[in-house]
Formats: C-alpha cells, sequence, structure tokens
C-alpha cells in the first residue's frame, strides 16, 4: 500500500501549487497528471508566454473574475495575486507587466513558470508521478483510495485540480466532474466561455483588422480592450470577455472610437466637409473598415444631410452586431460551470459533505477574463486548497 498524506489529481497550475503549498506544510505529497508532462494548458497560455497572473488591485482582480469572483474574497485574504508575484520572484523568475495589468516571464516562455513550479515541488520533497491516469476513486473510512491502471495510491486528503472541458487536446476531459458526480456533489450547467464570437456580419470585408481599445456593449456589460476581426465572427480580448455575458441571439453595441465622444465627431466631420466621409475616417481606423463604415452614405460630407451624419456617427459609435453563438467548449479558453460553490466551504475550499476532499482551480463553477485572471485563480485556489488549516 502506497499512502500519502495529500494526493493531488492534475498537473496544472492549481494542481501543481497545491504539491507546493502541502508539501510546504509538512504533508507527504503526491502530484499525478496524465499527460507526459506538467502545464500542458499553461505553456499554451498568453500565445506560449505564460500570462501568469495581472497586477491589479483586489477589486480589479475580483472584477476581472465575472463568474462567482465574489467567493474568492476569502482565498485571496491568504494568497492573492501579489503573493503570486512574491512568490515567482523570490525563487528566480523575473517578472514584467504589460499593458492591462498582465504580467509575464521576462524570458517570454512558459517553460519558465512551469519549470520554477515543478522545481518548488521537487526542492520541498514532493513526489509528481506523470503519465498516470486516475481511473477510478474511492473513499473507504477515512481513507480515498486512487487507482491508476497500474497502481493504487492511499490519502487522507485528495485534492481535485483536472481543469475544466475546454481545450481537450490539453488533457482536460471534465474528469473532475465524475469524481464530483460520485460523491454526489452538484454541479452547474457548463457552457463556453472566453470564447470567440460567431457573427451574421460580412466576415471576408473586414477579416484580418484588429482595433485597439473598442468598446464592446451589451445591456449593462460595457468592455473596452482589443477586438479581432475574423473569418467566423469576433475575437481578441473584447469578444472574449462579451462571451461571458452572452449565448448567441443577441445583438451587441461596438463603439469603434470610444475615445471620441459623438459632438467631437461631429465637429470632426464638419471641419472636414469638402473632404469624403472614407478618408476623413481613414485618419481614424484602417482603410477597409473606414470603406466599410462609408458605404452606405454619398462620397462627400458635405453631401449628406444632417440625418445621415447622426446615422454616420452612430455607425461609428454604435454598430450593431448580431451574435449568432459562441465557439465551442473545445474551442474555448475556459469553461463556464463546474461544482457549485455551495458544496464548498470558502475559506479552505474543502467539500462540505465528503471530509478530505478538496476542489481548486477551473473544475470550480469560477470563470474569468484572459487576461491572467484565470490563472491567477487556479494559482491562489490551489495554493489555499493545499494549505493545513488550523
Amino acid at each position: 500500500m502506497t499512502y500519502f498524506d495529500t494526493i493531488i489529481i492534475g498537473g496544472g497550475p492549481a494542481g501543481m501549487m497545491a504539491a507546493i503549498s502541502s508539501s510546504f506544510y509538512g504533508q507527504k505529497t503526491l502530484l499525478i497528471e496524465k499527460n507526459k508532462r506538467l502545464g500542458k494548458k499553461l505553456a499554451a497560455t498568453g500565445g506560449g508566454r505564460c500570462n501568469v497572473t495581472n497586477s491589479g488591485t483586489l477589486e480589479e482582480v475580483i472584477t476581472g473574475i465575472p463568474g462567482n469572483g465574489r467567493f474568492l474574497y476569502s482565498v485571496f485574504s491568504q494568497f492573492d495575486n501579489h503573493d503570486i508575484i512574491r512568490f515567482f520572484e523570490e525563487n528566480g523568475v523575473a517578472l514584467k507587466v504589460e499593458d492591462h495589468g498582465r504580467v509575464f516571464p521576462k524570458t517570454d516562455k512558459s517553460k519558465t513558470i512551469i519549470d520554477a513550479l515543478a522545481y518548488k515541488i521537487n526542492e520541498l520533497g514532493g513526489t509528481i508521478l506523470t503519465n498516470t491516469e486516475v481511473v477510478s476513486i474511492k473513499k473507504i473510512d477515512n481513507l480515498f483510495h486512487v487507482k491508476s491502471k497500474t497502481d493504487t495510491f492511499h490519502c487522507k486528503k485528495l485534492i481535485v485540480t483536472t481543469g475544466g472541458k475546454s481545450y481537450p487536446s490539453t488533457g482536460s476531459t471534465g474528469f473532475g466532474y465524475e469524481i464530483a458526480r460520485h460523491f454526489n456533489l452538484n454541479l452547474t450547467e457548463l457552457e463556453a466561455a472566453e470564447s470567440p464570437l460567431l457573427t451574421d456580419f460580412p466576415h471576408k470585408e473586414l477579416q484580418g483588422i484588429s482595433l485597439n481599445s473598442v468598446c464592446l456593449s451589451y445591456q449593462k456589460h460595457h468592455i473596452t480592450h482589443d477586438l479581432l476581426f475574423t473569418h467566423f465572427g469576433l475575437s481578441g480580448p473584447s469578444a472574449l470577455r462579451m462571451s461571458s455575458f452572452i449565448s448567441g441571439g443577441e445583438t451587441i453595441l461596438l463603439d469603434i472610437l470610444p475615445k471620441l465622444s459623438e459632438e467631437e465627431l461631429l465637429t470632426l466631420l464638419n471641419d472636414n466637409r469638402d473632404k469624403a466621409i472614407k478618408n476623413v475616417l481613414k485618419m481614424l481606423i484602417p482603410e477597409r473598415l473606414a470603406n466599410f463604415i462609408a458605404q452606405p452614405f454619398p462620397q462627400k460630407i458635405k453631401q449628406c444631410h444632417q440625418k445621415q451624419i447622426i446615422q454616420l456617427i452612430k455607425r461609428i459609435k454604435a454598430l450593431p452586431i448580431t451574435v449568432t453563438g459562441k465557439m465551442s467548449l473545445a474551442k474555448s479558453f475556459v469553461t463556464k460551470g463546474g461544482i457549485d460553490l455551495k458544496e464548498i466551504n470558502p475559506k479552505t475550499l474543502e467539500s462540505k459533505k465528503v471530509k478530505g476532499l478538496y476542489f481548486a482551480g477551473e473544475v470550480l463553477d469560477i470563470n474569468a477574463h484572459t487576461g491572467g485572471f484565470n490563472i491567477t485563480s487556479a494559482l491562489c485556489t490551489g495554493w489555499v486548497a493545499g494549505t493545513i488549516h488550523y
């Protein structure tokens, strides 16, 4: 019988940090990962550069986690984004802060982050077992029996950090949800989040155009960030963030120039009345988009009636785009939904029903925006789940 105080299933950021925390607190710890290497999904984040956290304030981080971020107040009181920064810097990883508070390793390589986490587990005496798939879990008396295809391990504390169902090519198959169901825990509905948006927009005309700091709006949600027009619709941070609030069938509004008010635009147009509309717009936005915006109107500004000027300004400041759907879970960055937080103690992340069973990371019903917020949630919940609470 191979016994460990703590066993962690899933070697992503939450699992690795849980292994570090557990080992730090003196627990004999085993981290099991079914892939050949740790952090497969983490390796792909931030375009392979690993946006490891965000440097914002507590409230900014909570705002960056629209899916139940407030549940994490207790977690962040124990270990937060600034602790993440401190952890990596103290363990030899130089970091840098880019736009919107995004924090990256100075090497611009995800491997730097993954290697630092793995090294720390080993330094603290934790055991890492890769290329090992867990096939069943049982609890008999006070012990969990964790069975792989070749071995059975036993522990008093089991931490599930298996991720969601997005990007299954990285190993995210939803196994953690099966564990939850086995122990009769409730799950909330799973759907895609941080997903590119499918639209009815003229894709071929605008495909490949990227815009900085535009504003997408739907009802009370106003998201100012970068946007990319694609062959299927919209991508980029603003579209990905908006996907958390819509499912398909909604009409969103695009403000192409949020830094200019309607009055300022009107003044600009009136000051250039002898010019073609598209030529004036080309001073502000990419040429193909300027041509598209100008299509329904006369060539020159002075040829427009006042009503057409108002319509032109509205087309720039509130261009309606109908969303027909989102990319599938398999092609989305984040899973929305998961283990119902009513089942989880917010201070310890232990199941309220099953003593010794803990959950951390994306397997929980917590989802965040891109920009370092998801990894922040994973690392912080991992640390707290691995902690010994006296």
